[in-house]
């Protein structure tokens, strides 16, 4: 990964020396929400902590907007590149410019729901060395309720969305990343653009014998704004599509990809995407060809079937109890 490879636009470029933890946050458009991220994360206690803030060919108003803001704030950088390479493309070149030993993750249409969220995330990741991302539990604009369309983890968690539990992925809108990790892993796969790409991270962060975990209570607050949201209609699903059948690919092969491909295909049509369906899992083909395969061994397949596999398994429904018969004369109150 290039050491800088965009240009500073404003703010105190972080430090060359190693500190607690980088912010980095992706600004393409949503001017007022991307402010609302940059001020919740320069607000953050409790650690040497640095704002890098990555512009991907935003409009020149809303540049300036962030220019103007980050002028004013402490340990904050605004950099700039002139055209959008995605989110893991931009999350690799925001990190690189950076030396925090945790690497915390906000959306640019999300803030931190309390003030010391980068601190414990860092001290966290630096007391436990085979911890390589904690994902945050998110929240829903009220601040209150759980995120529901951010869940990334099995249903049969959600009972435990405000407590730790081990897992095999995080949500990428609110996350922190062991700096170790990443750099032994050379980051995110620039390739995919959008969708997939920390799923993409986790299997092979798991594979390489680090551990995954969701913290419930370390949150963050997720707006969910419409503006420069890739939605279904302008390529959403054809990401979706082709990203999960190049991973699949890279693990299992053609075997791992055909029914993959064919659940696409029957509900790219029922949603009536069937030719966008089609072009992207010949798209995905094409490409599976020029991508390196990877392997699973027996610790690693014992981890995902313990920690995703099991939760997403049916589980039967338990037997009622018989009742008890006590003679009478016998009952007593608990």
């Amino acid at each position: 990964m290039p050491s800088e490879p965009a240009t500073l636009l404003a703010g105190t470029p972080p430090p060359a020396t190693p500190y607690a933890a980088d912010v980095i946050i992706l600004s393409h458009h949503r001017t007022e929400a991307t402010i609302a991220a940059i001020r919740s994360a320069a607000a953050q206690t409790g650690c040497d902590h640095h704002v890098i803030v990555l512009d991907q060919n935003s409009p020149p108003e809303t540049r300036t907007a962030l220019a103007t803001l980050v002028a004013t704030l402490p340990n904050t950088a605004l950099y700039a590149i002139a055209e959008n390479r995605g989110v893991p493309g931009g999350r690799n070149l925001a990190t690189a410019l950076g030396h925090g030993r945790a690497i915390i993750a906000l959306d640019n249409d999300a803030t931190f729901a309390t003030p010391d969220v980068v601190a414990r995330a860092a001290a966290r990741l630096a007391i436990l060395p085979d911890l390589g991302a904690i994902g945050f539990r998110i929240l829903a604009s009220d601040g209150t309720s759980l995120d529901t369309s951010s869940w990334g983890y099995p249903k049969s968690l959600l009972a435990a969305a405000a407590r730790r539990f081990t897992t095999t992925v995080f949500v990428g809108c609110g996350h922190a990343l062991s700096r170790p990790c990443f750099d032994s892993l050379g980051g995110y796969d620039a390739s995919l653009f959008f969708a997939w790409e920390e799923y993409e991270f986790a299997r092979r962060a798991i594979a390489a014998g680090w551990h995954i975990e969701h913290h419930g209570d370390l949150a963050i607050t997720h707006a969910v704004s419409p503006e420069a949201r890739v939605n279904w209609q302008n390529g959403r699903w054809r990401y979706v599509v082709r990203n999960r059948l190049l991973i699949a690919h890279d693990w299992h092969g053609t075997a791992g990809m055909l029914p993959r491909a064919t659940l696409y295909l029957a509900r790219g049509l029922l949603a009536g995407r069937l030719v966008t369906t089609i072009a992207a899992i010949a798209e995905a083909a094409r490409l599976a060809t020029t991508r390196p395969r990877h392997h699973t061994n027996a610790t690693t397949r014992s981890y995902i079937l313990a920690h995703e596999t099991a939760h997403r398994l049916p589980r039967p429904t338990p037997r009622p109890e018989p009742p008890t018969l006590m003679p009478a004369g016998l009952e007593f109150e608990p």
